[in-house]
């Protein structure tokens, strides 16, 4: 009983501190990253046929949405995040607004701050985050939001 009693005061003080000191919680920034790993402007050359990628955007409460990436011809490989690209492999990466907001592995996302006019896009990444492209031109799509 006791240690549970010491691990959430530690939790709430060390939440409570973090929050009020101004350390983030959740993600982090990425302009500061000189790593390739994090590198959003490298691009990598596809090879073979180009896939199809489409956005479908439904509302969800609020300014939430929830959006579907259609995607034929790549495969989402959540597993293999953080290593060498593997032709047609790899996740999405999504804005809004022009801000990386999160990863997709999968095709269904929920955004949970998209207003009517935002403007969502989302790029194929390989494993490596660097973005997959055609002839030096990402793959990618934009959808405004309703």
């Amino acid at each position: 009983m006791r240690s549970i009693i010491l691990f959430v005061i530690g939790l709430v003080f060390g939440t409570g501190f973090g929050y009020i000191i101004g350390t983030p919680t959740q993600g982090h920034d990425h302009a500061g990253h000189s790593d390739k790993g994090h590198d959003h402007s490298t691009l990598s050359e596809w090879t073979g046929p180009a896939p199809s990628l489409t956005l479908i955007v439904t509302n969800d409460a609020g300014d939430a949405r929830n959006l579907f990436i259609d995607v034929a011809g790549f495969t989402f490989t959540p597993e293999t995040v953080n290593t060498a690209p593997v032709a047609g492999t790899g996740h999405a990466h999504i804005y809004v607004n022009g801000v990386k907001t999160l990863r997709a592995y999968g095709p269904w996302v929920h955004l949970s701050d998209a207003p009517s006019g935002s403007v969502v896009r989302v790029t194929l990444n390989a494993n490596d985050h660097t973005g997959w492209a055609i002839d030096d031109q990402p793959i990618a799509v934009e959808i405004s939001v309703p």
